[in-house]
This record gives structure tokens, C-alpha cells and sequence, in this order.
């Protein structure tokens, strides 16, 4: 592996060597730190286009998402078919379930080589003058639990880039979830007692239809009346007598009541509680399918099946947490892209957002 990224590391060398000797005259002691910014942003520029063509796809996939919850849920049981229909859903829609990973794995071997630089103590057989260099009192090749220790001038400086790069990743994820563009909600209908939608209702993308049931009320029934006689039975076929009019006999005429089914509120289980019921307040909700089954994944959807929620909100920060096993000059690199990051997804998201809207209905993104 060191051989194979040797020629890497020594190029890198040249050109940080390059730009701090440009940067020197302005940025001084700070030069090779400022050319550690500098080249890592040349590299983002660099890929660029992939970030593009990525964020591009990440937008697809959320937009289709309700269609592959859709397929997940009908071929539960059928893992083969399932990824034959997801991988047809992508291609049809110019995307893969691996978008947006291109530009991290590029991004590695930069952070690699930039890893090795500062590790390596000479470079082509001759001594490493960038280990020389510090930011503020850190060498920019000195570790965190290294050197004088977490407790020290040097830790304040780790711990500042730490900070930074939590601060960074809590702000992306914050951006990715504002920025997720909304998707199509299917046709939905009333769910009766039964727990059966009834006849007619429209199959949203996947082929079954749904229906999100109403709010939390008591079960109501419409009374339509018909014209009868006193007895209490309505002639043949239960239609009024002709014109209306009382039968032969004078006898009086009454109306019976006919109820249509009751419905009824549908819980996150998908089985309307006995009677007809309304669930008790702040019974979970979930939309429902002809089946009478909610679909698997409910209202959170876009949480992946099997990942507990706190490793989701956790993993802004694992950024943060691998910096502590890299050099200064490795988690500089890290805090740079980390950054760069946040704003070229801010803003080549509204491109990607204003390109795929209809026309004339705007961009549709959120300021």
C-alpha cells in the first residue's frame, strides 16, 4: 500500500510545498496550513461533476421512494424478485440505490495520500520539511492523544477542530432533511370498520390501492328513509307504494331507518378496534392498504429497516470521532471537505431542484 501510493505522497509534497511558498508572503507561520485548505479545495473542484451527477440521484431516489417502499412491502418475502423490481425502479428512473457514493470513495485516496504525507518523515529519500510546520501550537503532523496530551495548548487546538467538525455535520444533516424534496401523495380513501376500503379506490404506484382512514370520531351511520306500511314492512322489492300514497285501507304509513356501515378510525396496526371504535387519543396513525395492513415502515419510511434511530442521529458526528486517530494536517484536510460539502450540496441542490421541477411551478425548495 505505501508503495503503491509513493509516487501520490510525493506529488502531494511538491504541490503543498508549491502553494505555501505562494501563500507565505500573506499567511506567514499559517502557510502550509492555508496550502492544505487550498489543495484540498482544487481537489473538491476536481470532482465536482461527480457531486453533481450524485446529488442528482440522490434527489431521484427520494422522489421514488414511496414507489420502492411500495415494492419492499409486496416482495417482502420474495428477495430475488424484489431486487430485480428495485433495480428496474432505479434504472427507469436514471439512478442506483449506490448514489452518492462516488464522490467519497474518490475523495479517499486524497485523504489517504494527505494522511501519509504527515506521517511519512522523509519524502524521496530526503527529510520531510512539512512536519516542521504547525497550526497555532499543534504540529500539523502531531496526533490528539499525542505529544503534551489532550490537556494542553495542543489539545485546544484538536479540540477546536473537533467542535468545527460537529458543528459542520450537525448543519448538513440539518440541510439534507430541510432540502429533501416532497413527494407525490397517492389517492386515498375512506376505510370502513371492516377494515376493506371501499369499491373504486385508486391504486397509488405499485398496484394496490390505499386509504388513509379519518381522524379520531365516534362512528356516525346516514339514516335514508323509505315510505312502509304501519306494520313495519315495505312492500315487495322495499319500495313506497305508488305516488306515495298510504295503501288500501287507510292504514298509516311509517318510515324505517337503513344505516350504511359504520367507519371507523384505523390504528397503526391496521385492525379497526371492535365496535367500530374510535382508538383512544394519540393511538399512532398509519395509511393503509386494501389488505387492511399498514405499510411496513409506517410514517417513517425514510428510516432504513433495522437502524435504530440514535445510530441515525449519531452519525453527523462520527466525523468528528475518526479526526481523533488522524494527523492535524489529515483532520485539516477532513474539516476543509467536510465544509466544502455542506455548501456545494446547499447550492447545487437548488440547481438539481429548480432543474426538475414542472414548469412555472418555481423551485420548490424552502428558504
Amino acid at each position: 500500500m505505501l508503495s503503491l501510493l509513493g509516487v501520490p505522497v510525493d506529488a502531494a509534497y511538491h504541490v503543498v510545498t508549491a502553494i505555501s511558498a505562494l501563500l507565505t508572503p500573506v499567511a506567514g507561520g499559517l502557510a502550509v496550513a492555508a496550502a492544505i485548505i487550498v489543495f484540498t479545495i482544487a481537489v473538491r473542484l476536481i470532482v465536482l461533476p461527480f457531486s453533481y451527477y450524485a446529488l442528482r440521484g440522490q434527489v431521484a431516489q427520494a422522489r421514488i421512494a414511496p414507489q420502492a417502499q411500495a415494492l419492499r412491502q409486496r416482495y417482502a418475502r420474495q428477495p430475488e424478485r424484489l431486487s430485480r423490481e428495485l433495480t428496474a425502479l432505479y434504472r427507469d428512473n436514471g439512478t442506483s440505490m449506490f448514489a452518492g457514493c462516488l464522490p467519497l470513495l474518490l475523495q479517499w485516496p486524497f485523504l489517504s495520500v494527505m494522511y501519509l504525507l504527515f506521517r511519512s518523515t522523509s519524502i524521496g529519500r530526503a527529510p520531510n520539511g512539512l512536519l516542521a510546520h504547525s497550526l497555532f501550537a499543534a504540529q500539523l503532523g502531531s496526533h490528539w492523544l499525542g505529544g503534551t496530551g489532550p490537556l494542553s495548548a495542543q489539545g485546544a487546538v484538536f479540540a477546536a477542530l473537533f467542535l468545527l467538525l460537529a458543528v459542520i455535520g450537525a448543519l448538513a444533516a440539518r440541510a439534507s432533511r430541510r432540502f429533501t424534496p416532497p413527494t407525490a401523495t397517492p389517492p386515498t380513501a375512506t376505510v370502513p370498520a371492516g377494515g376493506k376500503p371501499p369499491a373504486g379506490g385508486t391504486a397509488p404506484a405499485g398496484g394496490k390501492p390505499t386509504a388513509t382512514p379519518p381522524t379520531a370520531t365516534p362512528p356516525t351511520a346516514t339514516v335514508p328513509t323509505a315510505t312502509v306500511p304501519a306494520g313495519g314492512k315495505p312492500p315487495a322489492g322495499g319500495r313506497a307504494p305508488a305516488g306515495g300514497r298510504a295503501p288500501a285501507g287507510g292504514k298509516p304509513t311509517a318510515t324505517a331507518p337503513t344505516a350504511t356501515p359504520p367507519t371507523a378510525t384505523v390504528p397503526a396496526g391496521g385492525k379497526p378496534p371492535a365496535g367500530g371504535r374510535a382508538p383512544a387519543d394519540g393511538a399512532p396513525m398509519a395509511t393503509v392498504p386494501a389488505g387492511g395492513k399498514p405499510l411496513a415502515g409506517g410514517a417513517a419510511a425514510a428510516q432504513p429497516a433495522g437502524v435504530p434511530s440514535w445510530v441515525t442521529s449519531l452519525l453527523p458526528y462520527l466525523t468528528a470521532v475518526f479526526a481523533a486517530f488522524l494527523p492535524l494536517a489529515a483532520g485539516l484536510y477532513l474539516l476543509t471537505t467536510t465544509a466544502w460539502t455542506l455548501a456545494e450540496r446547499s447550492v447545487l441542490r437548488r440547481i438539481v431542484l429548480s432543474a426538475s421541477a414542472p414548469a412555472g411551478a418555481g423551485p420548490g425548495v424552502p428558504h
